[in-house]
């Protein structure tokens, strides 16, 4: 595809509707997702949920939170990897240990630094990346997909091959977005780095403005440029309940109640119900 063309179609994309936007995942698909504090797309979650998605593998970049939780106990998870699952301050994640208790989703465990490091191999089209900190660990044992190998520049030192993760598609929160598709993320260079490795990326934003935000010497250094972007949905406070950068705090009634509610799965159940009837979410 010629970048022309590209082009043309993320700019006719860049004002998508939610269930458009989470319509493009597709069942068995390679879902990449950053943590609680990049931004999260809970609004498109909502609705992918609704539309019955499954056997996803969630990658956790680089750990997961409510969104996983809520993906898990709804079925739509069938591998998860990650390093962690948590919901920090309130506790434990109910579904995800729930799942690992039963045997109910394959779990491949990983670190901050090596899904870091797999998505840069993606990113840079390379089939591996080299990474040290793992040799000595009981991951090695579980994850026969990374390799211990010598390094060809020294002798008698050995490293861990990771394969390069390219997302089917990446998915996230952020402030804003312009007609032509591009996207402010800021600060938030994970998630450049997942939209470079994903061959699609999907995204959420606040607002749109009528301004290209590739003109904006400021903002510039912290756009995602619309050739990497192939949809974009207005969701006004997507990330609820959960905080989004410095525009909203946690809900901390809401994530309570969550966990109140997911511990069984009658309450797990009842809070989906509830949940998948919010047409939109209120902070």
């Amino acid at each position: 595809m010629s970048l022309d063309s590209r082009e043309q179609i993320v700019e006719s994309n860049a004002a998508s509707s939610l269930e458009a936007l989470a319509a493009t995942i597709t069942d068995g698909a390679l879902l990449a997702v950053p943590k609680d504090s990049s931004g999260v797309a809970m609004a498109a979650t909502r609705e992918l949920v609704r539309r019955g998605v499954r056997n996803l593998h969630l990658l956790c970049v680089p750990v997961g939170g409510l969104q996983a939780d809520i993906l898990i106990g709804a079925g739509a998870v069938a591998t998860i990897e990650t390093s962690a699952v948590t919901l920090g301050e309130f506790g434990a994640a109910p579904r995800f240990t729930t799942a690992l208790r039963a045997g109910a989703i394959r779990i491949l465990d990983a670190t901050c630094p090596a899904i870091y490091a797999a998505l840069q191999a993606g990113e840079k089209g390379i089939p591996f990346m080299p990474l040290r900190g793992i040799i000595g660990t009981d991951l090695l044992r579980n994850r026969q997909d990374w390799k211990v190998i010598d390094n060809p520049f020294a002798e008698l030192d050995r490293i861990v091959a990771l394969p390069a993760i390219r997302p089917d598609f990446a998915l996230f929160h952020a402030p804003l977005a312009d007609r032509h598709g591009n996207v402010f993320v800021g600060a938030k260079r994970e998630l450049m780095l997942m939209a470079h490795a994903a061959r699609q990326t999907l995204v959420t934003v606040e607002e749109f403005i009528d301004e290209n935000l590739l003109d904006d010497p400021q903002r510039a250094p912290g756009v995602l440029p619309a050739i990497y972007v192939t949809r974009v949905a207005a969701a006004s406070h997507g990330a609820w309940p959960l905080a989004f950068w410095d525009l909203y705090s946690d809900d901390e009634a809401a994530l309570a109640n969550y966990v109140a509610a997911a511990g069984t799965d009658t309450g797990f159940t009842k809070f989906l119900d509830s949940w998948l009837d919010t047409r939109r979410a209120v902070a």
